[in-house]
């Protein structure tokens, strides 16, 4: 483990990382990568509403759209402390370990939704599934680089932990490609991917922006790449003997 590393750990372990993530948020908050643009260039005419699974208030996929009323879900309690105290009344933050039940009340939080984003490194792909029927104007899912351009997807697991599930961190999520399926399953085409990798774009079929096949956009995590000093092959390589769901 490196000394970044080791710092990153030591934070979330302690109640140091909920005053450093303050100074963070005082100083500057951004998303981690080109979200923000992407999400600015797609929004269009959308309900100026927002649900956000899985976020650090410093970090957030919606972080730029400053006219919009969100939800904002994480199960980690600090997290959410964090983010009550600095983000606006417009923002809701609510701590909520999501299964596929309580899921579906989340989802109708908003009579209309105009971006969804799911990033839990987990059951990501099983939850979206299950917010599809809101029929949100973007979507923003999380796709897990290390899986390629394999059609997958983790099993569902309601307890699901990455750390628990394999030691790398590794094995989370679903494939650009199983994401993709499933979104033109319910009438969603791709449209762009984040520079940095990770954050996969949908809109509707009827949107004018061109669609883009998983092979075309694929991007490796340039942050995962540069943190583990490996690459998506490599990471596939530790991982490719779990368990795994096949999207057709």
């Amino acid at each position: 483990m490196n000394v970044r590393s080791r710092t990153h750990a030591f934070l979330r372990a302690t109640p140091l990382r909920y005053y450093f993530h303050l100074a963070k948020a005082r100083l500057a908050a951004s998303p981690q990568s080109d979200e923000s643009v992407i999400l600015s260039r797609i929004v269009g005419q959308s309900p100026k509403t927002f649900l956000e699974f899985g976020f650090h208030p410093t970090e957030y996929n919606c972080i730029g759209l400053s006219d919009f009323r969100g939800l904002l879900v994480d199960g980690d309690a600090q997290t959410v402390r964090l983010a009550r105290s600095l983000l606006p009344k417009r923002i809701e933050a609510r701590q909520s370990f999501i299964d596929l039940e309580n899921i579906k009340v989340l989802g109708t939080h908003f009579p209309e939704l105009g971006v969804l984003s799911v990033d839990v490194d987990g059951n990501d792909y099983w939850f979206l599934k299950e917010l599809l029927p809101v029929r949100p104007a973007v979507i923003v899912a999380e796709y897990n680089a290390s899986f390629g351009l394999s059609s997958i997807t983790v099993p569902y697991d309601p307890a699901f932990d990455r750390k628990d599930k394999h030691e790398s961190g590794w094995y989370h999520g679903a494939s650009i490609t199983a994401l993709t399926r499933l979104c033109k399953e319910h009438g969603y085409k791709l449209v762009a991917v984040s520079a940095a990798g990770g954050n996969a774009f949908f809109l509707p079929q009827s949107s004018d922006l061109p669609e883009l096949s998983p092979a075309q956009a694929y991007r490796e995590s340039t942050l995962r790449n540069r943190w583990s000093g490996t690459k998506a092959k490599d990471q596939w390589e530790r991982i490719k003997n779990m368990p795994f769901v096949e999207v057709p």
